[in-house]
């Protein structure tokens, strides 16, 4: 999809390369509504909050937002006073401007945790962001946004309400340190339905719920997680029925899920995308605890990587999971081959087979603990060589 196809009323885009990454490349990046949006977001659980998170907490309270200014290569986390005074000197500068409030700017970081924003760099370069911005340049802010990224992330829908066309599209960045709740990452989406700021947010919410919140890659939660959304209300829809509502949020769930399952793809050094399903849970708590300790279980995505269907480590993950689970009720499939039934393995034909299916890209794990009709899952990859590579290097 070319970068025209995602352009929504109402918004510009820039990015460019201010020397905070060590690469040279792409590493600032302004998002602006040219009216007065909506806006909500969702950020990290992480009790140790960059100073960008707390301030952008902060001024989206009143769900009004102009713009969004972001930056990489630094993540601007555990920087004390300083840390804070500079995030708030970024709101302030794009504020000025752009001739709006400084409390309708959000600020985003990602990057090195621990040292000092070069204040110097972002002053020159937020001038530069401003006077770059165009209607066509949401590909260019994915890629300023990047860290290990090996890719950006970029995802549109179009869909109507009554005779009204609007249009959600979300960029995002992620690819390690990703568990929830939520992954880490940041993820800016864009859309022009009219919404008012409470049914906005209680949208996203319910979505991060059911997509950011259902991946992960190395069980690892940042200290700059936020997704945040801005709606400029130029589809003209009028007010949201019920029905109206639904479509909305079918929407904006898809583009969620789309940057949700890119960013699990896109793993450290990953090199199959994974679907942990749970079944036939007592209770939808069970499900999801399930899922999520056999997709976080460093033995079965060592596993995966080696396309060893060793159902063992998936047995002793629903062990430690704190689920009521009875041993001889279990049954596992990799794909469309079963691999155990009733708590026993199904001998060496059916793993052969298994290892075969292993080896795509892209396949599923199911798990039926045949103890009700609760179900859950998760996204996660498998981990390999190149994980630790990238991580030992970072910041050398």
């Amino acid at each position: 999809m070319n970068d025209e196809a995602f352009v929504v009323p109402g918004f510009k885009a820039s990015a460019v390369s201010a020397g905070l990454k060590k690469d040279g490349g792409l590493d600032m990046a302004l998002i602006y509504c040219e009216v007065e949006a909506v806006g909500a977001g969702v950020f990290t659980t992480n009790k140790v909050k960059a100073a960008p998170v707390i301030l952008s907490k902060e001024h989206i309270r009143n769900g009004k937002v102009r713009a969004i200014v972001a930056n990489s290569g630094n993540a601007n986390a555990c920087t004390g006073d300083q840390g804070m005074s500079d995030a708030r000197d970024m709101a302030l500068i794009v504020a000025q401007q752009m001739g709006v409030s400084e409390e309708e700017v959000l600020v985003c970081s990602t990057g090195v945790i621990g040292f000092p924003l070069d204040m110097s760099k972002v002053r020159d370069a937020i001038p530069k962001l401003a006077n770059g911005l165009s209607e066509d340049r949401l590909m260019d802010a994915a890629r300023a946004i990047m860290t290990t990224d090996t890719f950006p992330k970029l995802s549109y829908r179009e869909a109507q309400i009554g005779d009204r066309p609007f249009r959600v599209a979300g960029i995002a960045k992620g690819a390690g340190m990703i568990m929830p709740n939520m992954a880490t990452m940041l993820c800016f989406i864009l859309t022009d339905i009219e919404i008012d700021a409470e049914t906005l947010s209680k949208s996203l919410s319910g979505v991060v719920d059911r997509t950011f919140n259902r991946i992960t890659v190395d069980g690892d939660t940042s200290t700059n997680d936020t997704v945040l959304i801005m709606a400029s209300g130029l589809a003209g829809n009028g007010k949201l029925s019920e029905s109206d509502e639904k479509l909305f949020v079918n929407a904006l769930e898809e583009v969620a899920s789309d940057l949700a399952t890119m960013i699990v793809k896109d793993g450290e050094g990953a090199t199959k995308l994974v679907r942990i399903s749970v079944k036939g849970s007592p209770d939808q708590e069970s499900a999801s605890k399930a899922a999520r300790t056999v997709a976080n279980s460093l033995l079965v995505k060592t596993a995966l990587y080696g396309n060893d269907p060793n159902w063992g480590r998936i047995m002793a993950a629903l062990g430690r999971s704190e689920i009521p689970v009875r041993q001889d009720s279990v049954d596992i499939w990799i794909g469309n081959i079963q691999i155990v039934s009733k708590g026993l393995g199904l001998g060496e034909e059916a793993e052969h087979r298994a290892a075969e299916v292993m080896k795509q890209k892209r396949y599923e794990l199911i798990i039926d603990l045949n103890q009700g009709q609760w179900e859950d899952y998760m996204w996660t990859c498998d981990i390999s060589h190149d994980y630790v590579s990238i991580n030992a290097d970072y910041r050398t």
